[in-house]
């Protein structure tokens, strides 16, 4: 067993373990001082029932916070009708008194806690008026020091529930924040079906109508060729029918299929234009040869850029940027880069961070992003050309 593991089995069951102290101490103390000057005065079965009746139902304080310790006070009242020396006479009793006072500090619900002193200045005043050596001086003594147990135990309650209502909203917040995570990723595979839907559908729908141009084309005597070219027309249309069929439910009601192309690195100048006129100056720099890429990855690649400059006019409230495409290896890499707070905006619109890195695991490509050393955000991706 690891030394943690014994640390934390200490601190939750130490008072267990001083409760058991007490409960040997005060059999012992109770045999040995019996039919003293000024010990208990019996009868011995009684006082060693008694010493369990104070002790033993502090055992359950966690299951009743309130409850253990009013048993426990009980008792104290009780015992000192049968004998009033028991009490008072003994050191065990009063470090039970005192952990009792305790206890009903520590309770959550101030009312209970308050209650609890009450009860126990109760059972002390009840105690003292049985003792036959006992006057006011000792009352105000006992409840002088009783009090002072509660107040500490308050104050250490009121602490500890602060940090345990704290470690809760930690909890809360952070169960909250997966969760907008999960919603967040299932939402952008939802937005990213339905764009490659799109794509795909385009380029199946020009496959089709290609292959049935090819077969009006064929001679007569082409048959062979022109049933193979129909089954590929035909083919095409079932696939179109079944995606749009699939796809249909991820979108919208006010959704419709995009007639218009989507968007690519082509289109990246309107882009710059368009961030331009919304008020943040970018500079675009393409290295290297820039080559067709499959359109998905095209795509993926737009939109990661549009959601960089979104998040640097909106959230970085950024006075620059600077967008970079680089061709080179068989991969394309883009990197964002703007001079803003370094925040990135990465939960903006129920996407940001987690549905850029979403889109770019689609093509098994590379992601990351974060503030920088000298101040600003940069988010870079590399995806694969082919």
């Amino acid at each position: 067993m690891t030394r943690e593991r014994l640390w934390a089995i200490a601190r939750r069951h130490w008072f267990d373990a001083l409760l058991v102290v007490f409960l040997g101490v005060g059999l012992a103390e109770t045999v040995l001082t019996q039919n003293d000057n000024d010990g208990p005065l019996g009868p011995m079965w009684f006082d060693i029932l008694a010493t369990f009746g104070i002790i033993v139902p502090l055992f359950f304080r966690e299951r009743f916070p309130f409850y253990a310790p009013a048993a426990s006070g009980v008792v104290f009242a009780l015992g000192s009708f049968v004998d009033e020396r028991w009490i008072p006479a003994g050191l065990i009793p009063f470090l039970t008194a005192v952990s009792v006072f305790v206890l009903f500090g520590l309770i959550r619900d101030r009312t209970q806690a308050i209650a609890g002193l009450a009860v126990g200045i109760g059972v002390a005043a009840v105690v003292t008026h049985n003792d036959p050596k006992s006057g006011i001086g000792n009352f105000l003594f006992s409840a002088a020091a009783f009090t002072i147990a509660w107040t500490i135990g308050f104050g250490l309650g009121r602490k500890f529930h602060e940090t345990e209502q704290a470690r809760e909203r930690l909890v809360q917040a952070e169960r909250e924040r997966l969760e907008r995570a999960r919603l967040a990723v299932a939402d952008e595979r939802t937005r990213i079906a339905r764009e490659l839907h799109d794509v795909v559908g385009h380029s199946v729908s020009v496959m089709t109508v290609q292959a049935s141009a090819a077969r009006r084309l064929l001679r007569p005597h082409q048959e062979r060729e022109r049933e193979a070219l129909l089954v590929v027309e035909q083919t095409g249309r079932e696939a179109l029918a079944e995606m749009r069929r699939m796809v249909g439910v991820l979108r919208r009601p006010e959704e419709a299929p995009a007639l218009a192309p989507q968007p690519s690195l082509e289109h990246l100048d309107k882009l710059i234009v368009q961030t331009r006129e919304a008020g943040l100056p970018v500079e675009l720099h393409v290295e290297g040869t820039p080559e067709p890429l499959p359109a998905g990855v095209d795509l993926t690649a737009y939109r990661l850029v549009q959601e960089g400059l979104t998040n640097a006019i909106k959230h970085a409230r950024a006075r620059r940027a600077e967008v970079v495409v680089r061709y080179g290896d068989g991969h394309v890499e883009l990197t964002v880069t703007d001079d803003g707070s370094g925040d990135g905006g990465g939960e903006s619109g129920g996407h940001g961070l987690v549905g850029m890195r979403e889109r770019v695991s689609v093509y098994g490509g590379e992601f990351d992003a974060g503030p920088l050393p000298t101040g600003g955000y940069q988010l870079r991706a590399r995806l694969p050309v082919s």
